[in-house]
């Protein structure tokens, strides 16, 4: 199976490593038939898990690469990685205040975005669905850069990412489904709209792996962009999210550490 996956171009290669985390995030999701009401610590403590795999996933996977792959193609390596940091950065945010979404945790009048009229579960799902596009493109854009033949892109290190992703997107899933639970509708149902908003990851890691095997030249900023697309999600949602409870703060901060290590484990050790 596994030299199946290596003979794959790596378009397809993207494309089954970004189903992948996608069925994660359905795991995730699939939380809602076998737990009633989850302890706000443990998903707290999951959350702050994500934060710290989408941390270490940022510099291990993308922007070290990043840099390396500038000086090989013989960019200024600051520039490039900088540049594509802040650049992923600043469409997250622009993206954040124009997309209607609305944090889990949150009551209706705490939306975010345009106006609009749609349910409190379309706006729950599209909250994890913006999260959702950086992490599909991360992982597309480090199987992409196989293709481009530098020595710094790694089969393994994009195994690496696809699989720090995925663990991170179980309480995601779950982030969706179990208040969707909560507020009275049904499992199946729940289940679905957690589920979906995985479905942007595959979409992204598809473009993402498509367009830096064609332009080259950008596969430094690409992966810098990605990393700095994650990094706006982390410090603007997932940490404050995960440490509204005060009493919660030095589990959810453990938690951080255990996600980075495992991250940068895998990285260093597949990678």
């Amino acid at each position: 199976m596994y030299e199946y996956f290596l003979g794959l171009d790596h378009v397809t290669q993207a494309l089954i490593a970004t189903l992948f985390t996608w069925l994660l995030t359905a795991f995730g999701a699939g939380f809602v038939f076998f737990m009633s009401k989850p302890k706000p610590k443990f998903m707290d403590a999951t959350l702050g898990f994500a934060a710290g795999v989408m941390i270490a996933a940022s510099f291990w996977s993308l922007l070290a690469p990043a840099i390396e792959m500038s000086q090989e193609l013989g960019q200024t390596s600051w520039l490039s990685a900088a540049g594509g940091f802040m650049a992923g950065g600043i469409f997250m945010r622009i993206i954040d205040k124009f997309l209607p979404h609305l944090h889990p945790s949150l009551s209706m009048d705490k939306k975010e975005g345009i106006k609009t009229s749609w349910q409190r579960s379309t706006l729950l799902v599209l909250a994890i669905t913006l999260h959702n596009f950086p992490e599909g493109l991360a992982v597309g854009v480090a199987f992409g850069a196989i293709g481009a033949g530098l020595p710094s892109a790694t089969i393994g290190g994009a195994i690496a990412l696809a699989l720090g992703i995925g663990l991170q997107n179980i309480p995601e899933g779950a982030a969706v489904s179990m208040p969707l639970r909560r507020e009275g509708m049904s499992k199946t149902r729940s289940f679905m709209m957690g589920q979906s908003s995985g479905i942007v990851e595959p979409i992204a890691g598809v473009i993402g792996a498509f367009f830096v095997i064609y332009m080259q030249e950008f596969l430094p900023f690409a992966l810098s962009f990605a990393a700095g697309a994650m990094i706006f999600v982390v410090v603007e949602e997932l940490i404050p999210e995960s440490q509204k409870n005060y009493k919660h703060i030095d589990t959810v901060t453990m938690a951080t550490m255990v996600g980075f290590t495992v991250m940068m484990i895998l990285d260093v050790a597949l990678g």
